[in-house]
């Protein structure tokens, strides 16, 4: 029987679907940290992207070039706004040919060896000579002139992994000035025990500097084994002096050839890429979070730094979906870090007279982040303790040492920007870093995505704060 909808029936039926929809339970909008944890994140396209897509992406070069213009087209696709490049000038290094050998007294044997950037050039025959041996960085320091001049400096450095990376500061001395002070002593070339924790035979490349008037030399990393192989005949070649020079003969030294050429191109154009996340008060300072764009050209430069990218892009995405917020994130995608940070100079350069709030960077690899330091005003203790709060579900404990920062935000933090450290576990990185095996099966998604719930979980609490928290 079909009932007519009479007024009296048709308004106790809308009485009951006011009375149902008002005792229903309408579930919130997710937040930036639901969006994040839901895995719906482009932290992985954007590691997988560049990597498959551009590769190596060595400073100053086209390669380089045209990461600046995949990452524009990217982050404006993203919906990301203020998108733009901003270039500057820088030196320009490229590497050559690379061979080294031991030659005496034993049988020769080659050996894997990268160029170190800013290395001098052998010429394409290469030279021969008698290794000065030194097992740390200190000992050629102090080593008198006439036992370094005309001969190849080797430096024997074996760093020791540690969660925090904090060796590389230590051992990384014999690449950051090894080169520099064996040039001044007069040594011919130099080769180091490669600056890593691995023991595969890829010999791990990174930049040196000479001082202004100093020559460079050619200068070289050999892989870990290599170093080791060169350790075992410098041994047996001691031993062997001794026994002949008791014999009254005269034994012959441990040497090596080495060809290296690499080139200066003089003077390229690099730049920075930028996108912002707008905030509701444009009065209030930015936060500004940052990886580096450029690499290596060994491998395709996936744990440094792709994944940075992906991570602080994938952080700033999912605050933006949630909801306005109040203060604009800044993202820089700073060009050249490895071989002198000259992005993040430029960009001090060119904004460091602007406010900022706080400065984070990730370049340390897509491992779990396992602790959280700060470095932040007094008026900002609340706020830490929330983002220490906030993180703790996540097995990230809160650390007792100031944070750092990053080296593209150095010079901001330098000028008494406040920062945080989101630290990632560095047990593995230098076993990958800066050498052909840093490419993207290297990275491990759930950790990837670890990093992806902890940067949003903090950037969401810092692009909220107050001005008392934050001026």
């Amino acid at each position: 029987m079909k009932i007519a909808p009479t007024p009296a029936r048709l308004a106790g039926i809308a009485a009951l679907l006011l009375a149902s929809t008002a005792s229903a339970t309408i579930p919130p909008p997710p937040s930036a940290v639901d969006l994040a944890q839901r895995g719906e994140d482009p932290a992985w396209a954007i590691t997988e992207g560049l990597t498959t897509e551009i590769g190596p992406r060595m400073a100053g070069t086209e390669a380089e070039a045209a990461a600046r213009r995949w990452a524009v087209t990217r982050l404006q696709a993203m919906g990301f706004a203020n998108v733009r490049e901003e270039q500057y000038d820088m030196p320009v290094w490229v590497r050559g040919a690379e061979e080294a050998w031991l030659t005496g007294p034993f049988q020769p044997q080659k050996l894997a060896i990268a160029a170190l950037g800013n290395s001098g050039s052998t010429g394409a025959k290469g030279l021969t000579g008698q290794i000065a041996f030194f097992d740390s960085f200190d000992a050629l320091a102090a080593a008198p002139d006439q036992s370094v001049k005309g001969k190849i400096v080797f430096i024997d450095n074996h760093m020791e992994r540690a969660q925090d990376g904090s060796g590389y500061g230590y051992y990384g001395r014999g690449r950051f000035a090894g080169p520099n002070v064996a040039a001044k002593k007069g040594a011919i070339a130099i080769v180091i025990r490669s600056i890593g924790t691995d023991a595969h035979r890829n010999p791990h490349t990174g930049v040196t500097n000479f001082e202004a008037g100093v020559a460079p030399i050619p200068a070289g990393a050999i892989s870990n084994p290599d170093a080791d192989q060169l350790v075992r005949q410098w041994k047996r070649t001691l031993q062997i002096r001794t026994n002949e020079s008791a014999m009254g003969y005269d034994p012959e030294p441990l040497t090596m050839k080495l060809v290296l050429t690499p080139q200066s191109l003089g003077t390229k154009h690099s730049g920075n890429v930028i996108a912002e996340v707008p905030g509701s008060d444009l009065a209030a300072s930015p936060v500004i979070v940052a990886c580096h764009l450029d690499s290596w050209d060994l491998g395709t430069g996936a744990i440094d730094d792709a994944a940075g990218c992906g991570i602080v892009t994938a952080a700033a995405k999912h605050v933006m979906s949630a909801g306005q917020p109040r203060r604009t994130i800044r993202i820089l995608w700073a060009g050249a870090e490895e071989v002198g940070v000259f992005g993040g100079k430029a960009y001090f350069d060119a904004h460091g007279k602007e406010k900022h709030a706080v400065a984070l960077e990730s370049d340390f690899g897509a491992d779990r982040v396992w602790r959280v330091d700060f470095k932040l005003p007094d008026s900002a203790k609340p706020l830490a303790d929330r983002i220490a709060t906030a993180l703790a579900p996540f097995g990230i404990t809160r650390g007792k040492n100031p944070a750092g920062g990053g080296a593209d935000v150095g010079a901001l933090i330098a000028a008494g920007v406040p920062a945080i450290d989101l630290q990632q576990d560095g047990t593995r990185y230098f076993d990958i870093h800066h050498t052909p095996d840093d490419t993207l099966d290297k990275i491990d998604p759930a950790q990837l995505r670890q990093n992806v719930v902890a940067w949003t979980a903090t950037l969401a609490i810092l692009a909220n704060s107050s001005d008392s928290e934050l001026p």
